[in-house]
C-alpha cells in the first residue's frame, strides 16, 4: 500500500460538497492539495480551510489548454502529482424530452469529458514521473442503477464507470492504480429538492471523502459510498429488466429525481448554466 503522506493530489469540482469534503480527507492524510474549481475565489476560500500544502485556481476542465496549464502550475507550485480526482459533475433534472439542449452538452462534457481529458492529462505526468500514481474518477450509484428523470446524468455515470472498468485493464501492471467512486445520496447541495427513497439513506461528503482515501492507500478499485449499495447495485444488474424495475419502485428509488421539487432545485441550474 502507499504511503500518501507527502504526495500531491489534484481535485477538480474541489471547492464545495464531495471534492471539498475529499480535500479535507487528503489533507488530514498529509497530502499536498491541489484544488481546481470554476471560480478562483471559492478554490481559494477552500483551500484555506485546509491544513496542508495547497494550491487553488480557476479550473474549466472542458477546456483543454486551461486544464493542462492549471496541472503544470500544481508541479511548479506543490511538486509531481501523483493523484488526481476528477470530480467535477453537475446535474441537471427533468424528463428527457424537457431537457434543454445547453444542459444535456454540459453534463456530457463535464461529467464524461471531463474525466477523460483529466485522465490522460494525469497519465502522461505519472509517466514522466516514473510511472506511479493514482486515478480516481467520481461517478455515481446511477452509474449502475438507472435514475428516471436524470436520463443524461445516468448516461454520463454509466460511461465512466465502464471508463475507469477499462483503463483498470490498460494500466494493469504498470503501477498505476485506478478506483471508480459509486455515492448514494449524499447531502451536499446537488441533492436539493430531490424525493426520499423509502430505502437507503442520507450520507454526509465526508464519507465519502474517507472512503476516497482509503482506496488510494490500499488500491481499492471499485467503491460504493455507503458500502450496502453494493448489494443493490449487484441484485439490480442480475435481474431481468422487469424484476429489476420492480425492484426499484418498490425500494423508491425511481421517484428520487422523478418527484424532484423542479422549482427547489431552479437556482443551482440556473448557476451551473451562468458558470459554463
Amino acid at each position: 500500500m502507499p504511503e500518501l503522506g507527502g504526495k500531491v493530489v489534484v481535485i477538480t469540482g474541489g471547492a464545495r460538497g464531495i471534492g471539498l469534503a475529499t480535500a479535507r480527507a487528503c489533507a488530514a492524510a498529509g497530502m499536498k492539495v491541489a484544488i481546481g474549481d470554476l471560480v478562483q475565489q471559492e478554490a481559494k476560500a477552500a483551500a484555506g480551510q485546509l491544513r496542508a500544502e495547497t494550491f487553488a485556481a480557476p479550473l474549466d476542465v472542458r477546456r483543454r489548454d486551461r486544464f493542462e496549464s492549471f496541472l503544470n502550475e500544481v508541479e511548479e507550485g506543490l511538486g509531481p502529482i501523483w493523484g488526481i480526482v476528477n470530480n467535477a459533475g453537475v446535474l441537471s433534472v427533468g424528463p428527457i424530452e424537457d431537457e434543454d439542449p445547453a444542459a444535456t452538452a454540459r453534463m456530457l462534457e463535464i461529467n464524461l469529458g471531463g474525466v477523460i481529458t483529466g485522465t490522460q492529462l494525469a497519465l502522461a505526468r505519472f509517466r514522466a514521473n516514473g510511472g506511479a500514481g493514482h486515478i480516481v474518477n467520481i461517478a455515481s450509484l446511477a452509474g449502475q442503477v438507472p435514475a428516471p428523470a436524470g436520463a443524461t446524468y445516468t448516461a454520463t455515470k454509466h460511461a465512466v464507470v465502464g471508463f475507469t472498468r477499462a483503463l483498470r485493464g490498460e494500466l494493469r501492471g504498470t503501477g498505476i492504480g485506478t478506483t471508480v467512486v459509486m455515492p448514494g445520496i449524499i447531502k451536499t447541495e446537488m441533492i436539493t429538492g430531490f424525493a426520499q427513497a423509502r430505502a437507503g439513506r442520507e450520507i454526509e461528503p465526508d464519507a465519502v471523502g474517507e472512503a476516497i482515501v482509503k482506496a488510494m492507500a490500499s488500491g481499492r478499485s471499485e467503491v460504493f459510498v455507503p458500502a450496502e449499495l453494493s448489494a443493490l447495485a449487484k441484485i439490480s444488474l442480475a435481474l431481468p429488466a422487469p424484476a429489476a424495475d420492480g425492484l426499484r419502485r418498490l425500494l423508491g428509488a425511481d421517484k428520487v429525481m422523478m418527484a424532484a421539487d423542479r422549482g427547489a432545485r431552479a437556482e443551482i441550474e440556473r448557476r451551473d448554466a451562468e458558470r459554463s
